[in-house]
């Protein structure tokens, strides 16, 4: 059978990245370009398929449902997680819905075809009225589907030939082991309906160029301006990254953890040095050590967030090529999944994740109501995402419109998303791949537009 690298190595990319700088309208509702997608890229990647808090004990199961794939997530006996094509090896029938626990295996609901928890198919009722080359052992079992496990998650792949999953999500899979973002759980988990592309969903959360006019709440000119306005005051210093720390806290319902800005709180009386710099370093290596020492007393599993730092490892935003995200701040961290539903339709999930001591982390987390875009129960910083999405959407539509124009020095990251994109619609093997990964697993805000390699 040929592998996926083979099949697609022919394929033209329409609408493709002529220049790194420009990225033209129809990639975002063009029908073809989604087909090529579904196709091409999808079916090639790794995938975020679920937490493994939604399978916390053996033979529970959950769906995982991306275009018009479904796949069975089981956690098995000895607590590995196996997965499986969600389609009865009869006429097709998806055998489960939803999640649930699975004492004896998968019974089809349609005909009854029986399956264990191996996927091995186990009952075939009336079987001897099929010929028998329909009904071969080994061939009437579920379709495996390659499951690799890592950072608290289960992921997937239909492609055998690509590379394990934690090479495809270097440099991030290394730096957030430092983070020990597997001790991480959910705290809680909404969805959004958007009407807009999944990679333009995507692109409004990785560059910072639209904070000053989208998030006017998180610009607070005395965190890093008080230096150039006249005699550095300390005290104010601390209260506005306090307030930033809240703000974004309440703004998104837990970026900054309630119980970090907690214990900043508890430090605002801190003496800190006369001289800028001085103060400012004072205050993070402060605070760093209270977070690390007030969750490690009570038992959680928690880095050194100093020890971070001085490694250069405290990057707050990585991407797990194409959908997944993790944005770790302090002791918690905010998690984003991406889905296409359509070309102009996506599924956007996110988790606040958190850490708990042993034996006391939360349930199996309830799947998430999805909501519209502008549902008034979205937190402030998502409700101002939301509104611009849709407006961006139909604006592309104009007749006017042909391309985006990015700012190579603030838009980079969009660009080499992009590029990598089209790498894989055009068929390229995964070892060429690999690098492009390399470059957009992780960034800082603002990255330039960088050589991939083809």
């Amino acid at each position: 059978m040929a592998t996926l690298d083979q099949k697609w190595s022919a394929l033209p990319v329409p609408y493709a990245m002529e220049l790194p700088d420009r990225v033209r309208k129809e990639r975002y509702y063009d029908g073809g370009f989604y087909e090529l997608e579904a196709e091409a890229l999808w079916p090639r990647v790794w995938q975020m398929a679920c937490r493994l808090e939604e399978i916390p004990q053996p033979r529970d199961f959950v769906e995982y449902e991306f275009l018009d794939q479904s796949i069975v997530l089981l956690r098995t006996d000895d607590m590995e997680v196996r997965a499986f094509q969600n389609a009865c090896r009869h006429r097709g029938v998806r055998v489960i819905e939803g999640r649930g626990t699975c004492e004896h295996g998968f019974v089809c609901p349609f005909h009854g075809w029986c399956y264990g928890v191996d996927g091995k198919n186990s009952f075939v009722p009336r079987k001897k009225t099929f010929a028998e080359h329909n009904v071969q052992p080994g061939d009437i079992d579920l379709v495996p589907v390659r499951c690799e496990v890592w950072g608290g998650c289960a992921w997937i792949n239909l492609d055998d030939g690509a590379p394990p999953l934690r090479e495809s999500l270097e440099p991030a899979a290394s730096i957030l082991d430092a983070w020990k973002v597997e001790s991480l759980r959910t705290e809680w988990w909404y969805a959004s309906r958007l009407p807009v592309n999944w990679k333009l969903a995507i692109e409004a959360f990785v560059e910072s160029y639209h904070v000053v006019q989208t998030h006017p709440q998180l610009v607070i000119p005395t965190r890093y301006g008080l230096r150039d306005s006249g005699p550095f005051d300390s005290r104010a210093f601390v209260e506005a990254d306090i307030g930033y720390l809240r703000t974004m806290s309440e703004g998104m319902a837990g970026m900054v953890h309630a119980n970090d800005v907690r214990i900043a709180e508890g430090l605002r009386d801190i003496e800190l040095p006369g001289e800028a710099d001085q103060a400012m370093a004072t205050w993070n290596r402060t605070l760093n050590d209270a977070v690390t020492r007030w969750h490690r007393d009570r038992g959680d599993d928690m880095p050194d967030l100093n020890d971070l730092e001085a490694r250069g490892l405290n990057l707050e935003f990585f991407q797990c090529f194409p959908h997944s995200f993790v944005l770790p701040m302090y002791s918690s961290a905010t998690a984003y999944r991406f889905r296409p539903l359509a070309p102009e339709e996506t599924l956007m999930e996110i988790w606040s994740l958190t850490r708990y001591p042993e034996g006391e982390e939360p349930e199996r987390p309830a799947q998430p109501e999805v909501w519209e875009c502008d549902d008034p129960r979205w937190p402030p910083i998502p409700t101002q995402d939301f509104s611009n999405l849709p407006r961006q959407q139909r604006g592309l539509h104009a007749k006017g419109f042909e391309y985006m124009r990015l700012s190579a020095g603030l838009e980079g990251h969009i660009a080499n998303f992009q590029r990598t994109i089209d790498g894989y619609l055009s068929g390229l093997p995964h070892e060429r791949l690999l690098p492009a990964l390399r470059a957009v697993n992780v960034y800082p805000f603002d990255k330039p537009i960088t050589d991939l390699g083809f």
